[in-house]
């Protein structure tokens, strides 16, 4: 990657003095960035690309109101930065309230352990591929069709703000995600996998127990009986668990969802009980080596831990600057954008429920009829309310595991879903295959982990009784 953004540093400075009396606040942002995406599907090539984009944001606050442009050429920037200053000025009414950070003035490299995927070839990154897929074909006979995908991108990013920050930022993040669909007959079933890293290409090269174990499960499903839809105690392992703490209540705890919304904002009132008196969740870029981890958001705001949870009752949220200034809370450095196309919202970082004492293997103890579900296959969430399909799932009976079963789905209502909550296993797991999605914003890396739960009336969707 080339040096033009230290070479910019002096344009952004002189760009910034000449137009920072004309609004509240101003900040400009630069990024490079280059990638690789590959995907295969069902033994043919659909993509194979490496990119390089070189690019840059201009954000203006006036009264309340925001201007935005985004450009490709650095010799555009004093016409950007009229057109967002000139937004703002349109729009802004009211009174500009950003929360308080102090200046930085900083060069951050997340380091890599490993390898860095710039330094292995297109040829070497589609050789994996292809060996992935022929593991997920050779399984089994019935696997009708494959999905493998291969994705990497480092960026370097410098944000400049009108109150002296000059901060300069680069990171490398990896993925892979794999898709077998196995066919019997009019009977269907996918295994997946996915796997993300921001510690070095060898994360990726040694998946092939996980990668068959996707084909294997979706084969097995074939013959599986379908769960007897119901309610039922179940219990989820941290996979599960990582992904309802996202989904299901991470995004109720970004302080603009809450913030824009006055009926949601008084159910995530402060103070208020969620859970058991054993439930802790957090969020945070502050712990090192998670795919959500940074030092700095993109608004330059020092990166933290948040308690949203403590003792099962609500104690925190997820700001920006403005939403951190108009509710009258502590920014917690969770500003973050995809790239230089998009304005910084809030977004979740490493989100995770800590670790309880029950020991894992006595969760399903005392469970006269239940679910043991592990993995998943997809989801999705509507405010407060989800639904998330397991990758496996066994029936359990009289506090053992029985049966193994399919088209387990788990639905329910959040808040009700937290305070149903049982019992903490004492294990734990980080999940680091997340891409996060909002606001037109998706693949956002980002952490979740937990232990696992168990979970009493939870709605189980399956065949009808």
């Amino acid at each position: 990657m080339t040096d033009w953004l230290t070479d910019a540093r002096n344009r952004l400075t002189e760009a910034i003095a000449r137009y920072r009396d004309r609004v509240d606040f101003l900040a400009i942002r630069l990024e490079e960035s280059q990638g690789t995406d590959i995907l295969l599907r069902g033994g043919r090539l659909e993509t194979l690309s490496e990119s390089v984009a070189i690019g840059g944001q201009v954000r203006a606050c006036h009264k309340g109101g925001w201007g935005f442009a985004s450009f490709n050429r650095l010799d555009t920037l004093l016409e950007r930065l009229e057109e967002a200053i000139a937004a703002a000025h349109l729009v802004g009414d009211d009174e500009t309230l950003l929360a308080s950070v102090a200046p930085v003035q900083a060069t951050c490299t997340l380091p890599l352990a490993g390898t860095d995927p710039r330094q292995v070839s297109l040829s070497d990154k589609k050789a994996l591929c292809d060996h992935y897929a022929e593991i997920l074909r050779a399984v089994d006979g019935r696997i009708a069709t494959t999905m493998v995908r291969y994705g990497d991108s480092t960026q370097r990013t410098l944000l400049a703000t009108s109150e002296g920050t000059m901060l300069e930022q680069s990171w490398v993040d990896m993925e892979m995600r794999f898709a077998a669909t196995a066919r019997n007959g009019e009977t269907v079933q996918t295994g997946r996998e996915t796997t993300g890293s921001r510690n070095g290409y060898e994360d990726l090269t040694q998946l092939d127990d996980q990668v068959r174990g996707a084909a294997r499960r979706a084969v097995d499903a074939l013959s599986l009986p379908s769960v007897k839809a119901g309610t039922y105690t179940v219990v989820i392992d941290p996979i599960l668990t990582g992904l309802f703490v996202h989904e299901a209540f991470g995004h109720l705890s970004e302080a603009d969802m809450a913030y824009e919304n006055p009926d949601l904002l008084e159910t995530m009132s402060l103070g208020r009980r969620f859970g058991p008196e054993n439930l802790q969740i957090f969020d945070g870029a502050a712990p090192a080596g998670h795919r959500g981890s940074y030092a700095y958001d993109d608004e330059g705001t020092p990166a933290s831990t948040t308690q949203l949870i403590t003792n099962g009752v609500l104690t925190g949220r997820l700001h920006s600057r403005e939403t951190a200034g108009r509710l009258e809370e502590q920014p917690t450095g969770n500003a973050r954008c995809l790239n230089y196309h998009y304005a910084p919202i809030v977004r979740m970082t490493n989100t995770w429920i800590e670790r309880g004492e029950t020991p894992a293997a006595e969760l399903i103890a005392g469970i006269e009829e239940g679910v043991y579900a592990r993995n998943w296959l997809g989801g999705m969430t509507n405010g407060e309310m989800f639904t998330f399909t397991a990758g496996e799932a066994w029936m359990v009976r009289n506090g053992e595991l029985t049966e193994p079963v399919r088209d387990v789905t788990l639905s329910g209502n959040a808040f009700k879903t937290l305070a149903d909550i049982e019992a903490i296993g004492d294990d734990f797991y980080w999940d680091e295959s997340g891409g996060c999605g909002k606001g037109g914003q998706s693949g956002l890396p980002v952490g979740c982990g937990g232990p696992s739960l168990r979970i009493r009336n939870v709605v189980v969707g399956g065949e009808a009784a």
